[in-house]
């Protein structure tokens, strides 16, 4: 472990914020309707302590492990990031599950990490969760949990009222286990990544040496707390550098959530991304943009007015990443004044490999490494490998699965395939176990081509395939925009389709082109188990379910067809 000064980890970060910022206003929780909630620095600070002494007491009374995992099964909100805190002045571990996992995950879960108490929040589909949660499992609510909740577990309001603040400044090792994060499982069951304090407090800083982050900047929380990237960025930069958490009501009033947040520094997945400039392109024709961008004056107007829309007007530093960001989508954000940078990591690592250079343009790359990053590409499988004091301790209970994910001298395999260039600028270029063989006998990373397809305002998310087939094809589910037109202009969609995918295949090497694309009508949700809570698709699924139908579709010559 490097060595990481006492006053970089998570705790002592709150009690300096409390000790000199403690009227300063922190986090902003929308509370339903036009209602806010504004919580100071003093305001957390005095909740967390509060609920630390509750589950300290408790952990005591029934005689809780000194590291026992307490869980937290919420959307964003004000009360998430208390709730780890006071997790963490407890002396326990934190276990955040996404807020939308089924009942079964949800059980694997806390059984496996064997969590002794669960606050229950903010949540839109709890009777469906409901079942996933152990009988006779202690809990707490939040003001915003499902009615349904507040019956079943105390408030957290109420808690703090009869709980006298813990006091002094508890402190924690940098060296201790702070957290179980679990993987979003597109590679099987999720599985339970210990990460320590002080790999936190490391790759904050590390981080923070590349992204422009000042006390004055704004942030708003809507990606998952439970994945590492918001974890990462949003609660430990928040905690780092103590700028203002906004958090975001519900999808309906995402627009006026950014609009009233305003962020400075903004990251998103890139399906999101490619959501807000379908948006923009339902508004106005890209031709017609196009055009009016190209004219001095106006252009700049242009530009000013989407930004604002959008609610990016003010964003300094906006990144993509959890998925590769197309390079024409980078180039679309570029025209408009929006440079995004793009990021690589996984939960084994908080996030923190590699990340394109402010300033600079390195589109098609997920730029060099962060200071203090070692990466090498194994010359027999072009697998990228890396290690850092970020690295994860290991999975939970699976020393195998631990083993066989760091080679033999200690680097760890992402599984990704990589190339590198001459200025340390690494290009991912597919998984290592996503390559298929046609029945040519020739290989095809789909992930390049997924890119290229998924360049279409029609599509929302797509997946090639075709192990064992004469050419691969292409499966498209198709975007809010693409199923109106397939319900009024079907044939229209069809023909711009084959265009595009004509255009897609021009671009491929003769064994890479796809030989027809299949439309789906049926959204891909986390719920059918199609993608995962941070919008990635679950190749496994995809195939699992339309492997059956991949020769008929291939049979059939057409260039687009519709699938069940």
């Amino acid at each position: 472990m490097a060595t990481i000064a006492a006053d970089q980890l998570a705790l002592q970060r709150l009690y300096h914020w409390e000790r000199t910022a403690g009227s300063r206003v922190t986090l902003t929780q929308p509370m339903g309707g036009a209602g806010l909630q504004d919580f100071t620095w003093a305001q957390v600070g005095d909740q967390v302590r509060r609920m630390a002494a509750f589950l300290k007491a408790r952990g005591a009374a029934e005689g809780w492990p000194a590291d026992a995992k307490v869980a937290i099964l919420s959307k964003n909100c004000a009360w998430w990031l208390m709730s780890d805190l006071a997790i963490w002045m407890a002396g326990y571990v934190s276990v955040p599950l996404y807020p939308t996992l089924a009942p079964e995950t949800i059980t694997q879960i806390l059984t496996h990490s064997e969590a002794r108490f669960v606050f229950i929040g903010k949540l839109d589909g709890w009777d469906g969760m409901k079942p996933g949660v152990p009988a006779g499992l202690p809990g707490a609510s939040y003001a915003l949990s499902p009615d349904d909740a507040k019956q079943c577990y105390e408030g957290w309001d109420a808690i703090c009222a009869r709980t006298a603040p813990m006091q002094g400044e508890v402190t924690r090792g940098a060296d201790e286990l702070c957290t179980l994060i679990y993987t979003s499982g597109t590679t099987g069951l999720p599985k339970g990544v210990m990460h320590t304090f002080g790999a936190f407090a490391w790759a904050v800083d590390a981080g923070l040496r590349r992204i422009p982050m000042a006390g004055s900047d704004r942030m708003l929380s809507y990606l998952p707390l439970a994945h590492v990237v918001e974890r990462t960025l949003v609660e430990h930069g928040w905690l780092a550098r103590g700028i203002r958490v906004y958090f975001a009501e519900s999808l309906d009033t995402f627009t006026a959530d950014l609009q009233r947040a305003l962020p400075t520094v903004f990251f998103s997945v890139p399906r999101l991304w490619v959501k807000f400039q379908q948006g923009v392109q339902a508004k106005m024709p890209q031709h017609k943009l196009n055009k009016l961008l190209r004219l001095p004056i106006i252009g700049g107007l242009v530009r000013r007015k989407v930004l604002k829309a959008l609610g990016l007007n003010e964003c300094k530093f906006a990144a993509g990443g959890a998925a590769p960001m197309p390079v024409a989508l980078l180039e679309w954000y570029a025209a408009l004044g929006l440079h995004i940078n793009e990021g690589y990591g996984m939960t084994e690592n908080l996030a923190l490999s590699h990340l394109t250079l402010p300033g600079k343009t390195q589109h098609g790359t997920v730029g060099p490494a962060y200071e203090g990053v070692q990466v090498r590409i194994a010359p027999d499988s072009g697998e990228l490998q890396m290690r850092s004091p970020a690295l994860m301790l290991g999975y939970y209970k699976a020393p195998e699965q631990t083993q066989d994910a760091f080679t033999e001298d200690g680097w760890l395999r992402t599984g990704d395939k990589a190339s590198q260039d001459a200025d340390g600028c690494v290009r991912i270029t597919g998984r290592v176990k996503d390559l298929f063989k046609t029945s040519k006998g020739k290989y095809v990373a789909p992930a390049p081509i997924e890119d290229k397809l998924g360049m279409n305002p029609n599509i929302e998310a797509c997946c090639v395939a075709g192990a064992n087939l004469n050419q691969p094809l292409g499966i498209a589910m198709l975007s809010p925009q693409g199923l109106a037109r397939a319900g009024s202009d079907a044939a229209g969609l069809q023909a711009e389709l084959a265009a595009h995918l004509e255009d897609v295949n021009a671009k491929l090497d003769p064994h890479e082109q796809l030989d027809t694309l299949v439309l789906i009508k049926t959204p891909w949700t986390v719920d059918n188990g199609f993608i995962t809570p941070t919008f990635k698709v679950k190749r496994n699924r995809i195939e699992e379910v339309y492997a059956g139908q991949f020769d008929a579709w291939a049979g059939k010559r057409a260039k687009v067809q519709f699938g069940d």
